[in-house]
């Protein structure tokens, strides 16, 4: 797959302060998750990737070629900013349409690409309708139809899931899932690390300015493979699941809770398959089995230590 940004010892700094400091990624195509607590340097490295920054030393490269001053790859970028300062009698069309005319559109062709932006979004039946009676989540579509409008190759979503309702994370979710799969590339910045799990699986974790770990979710689990996992299974009867492991050299502790038995192992793929050869023999009953290791929070917790 192609690259779409590049960095190479890139360092940012304000003063005194280092914002981003000698970090080196390849991003390639696809929904890419910018991960990191806030002040982790995320802001940082779109601004410099939307050529708003200048780097204080090191290159980006962004399809290709430097973004700063370049109108040619800034044009085929979109990006959708996390405040919005909207016109609040405007309508969700008007502020597209208008931005499109801003941007070098003809009349006709601002038309088209509002009412094809809108619908993409699924703004269509609400977009003649005034943003002042938008809820959030309509805010934060019409912002990305906005920026989804001028066709780009590129799309920045910062904090896309900011101050959304469950109902609008779930829209959102779907939103950028549906973006990725007609292809678009799409980064998107949060800091709510399960969020990212929803949208996508591939993830760039800053903290302080550098670069912790890229790759998939599973990738970077296997860092940590030699930190114990904890396994937590609920049954009817979790003391006859408890004999089966507590001989074992991988098991560290064996603990009971209400009909859960919580397991930490050093070996969770062993685990995993007695669990299943337990299951399939009918020896005992399970109800679910879930290992909170497994996700990001305690990825990043963990390389953050």
């Amino acid at each position: 797959m192609a690259a779409v940004i590049e960095t190479h010892e890139v360092s940012k700094w304000f003063g005194e302060v280092v914002a981003l400091n000698n970090l080196s990624v390849v991003i390639e195509e696809g929904v890419t998750g910018l991960l990191g607590p806030n002040g982790a340097g995320k802001s940082t490295f779109i601004k410099l990737a939307l050529g708003l920054y200048r780097a204080s030393r090191g290159y980006i490269r962004v399809l290709g070629e430097s973004p700063r001053n370049n109108r040619g790859i800034l044009r085929r970028i979109g990006y959708c900013p996390e405040t919005d300062k909207f016109y609040e009698n405007m309508t969700g069309y008007e502020f597209v349409y208008w931005l499109n005319r801003f941007w070098g559109m003809s009349v006709k062709e601002a038309r088209r690409a509002s009412e094809a932006a809108c619908d993409i979004v699924h703004m269509t039946e609400r977009m003649h309708d005034p943003i002042d009676e938008y809820s959030k989540g309509m805010r934060q579509r019409i912002k990305i139809a906005q920026s989804l409008s001028t066709n780009p190759k590129l799309l920045f979503l910062d904090e896309p899931m900011s101050g959304l309702d469950p109902q609008g994370r779930e829209e959102m979710y779907a939103l950028i899932h549906q973006l990725g799969q007609t292809g678009y590339s799409v980064i998107v910045s949060s800091h709510i690390l399960y969020e990212i799990e929803r949208v996508t699986d591939s993830v760039v974790l800053l903290y302080n300015g550098t670069m912790l770990a890229q790759g998939r979710v599973r990738q970077i689990r296997d860092l940590i493979d030699e930190h114990p996992h904890t396994i937590t299974v609920e049954s009817n009867n979790p003391r006859a699941i408890a004999q089966h492991f507590v001989q074992d050299t991988g098991t560290m502790i064996v603990e009971f809770d209400d009909g859960r038995l919580t397991i930490r192992t050093r070996d969770p793929n062993l685990c995993y398959q007695r669990l299943n050869d337990l299951m399939v023999d009918q020896a005992v009953q399970v109800g679910s089995i879930q290992c909170s290791d497994d996700n990001l929070q305690s990825v990043f917790d963990y390389l953050t230590r």
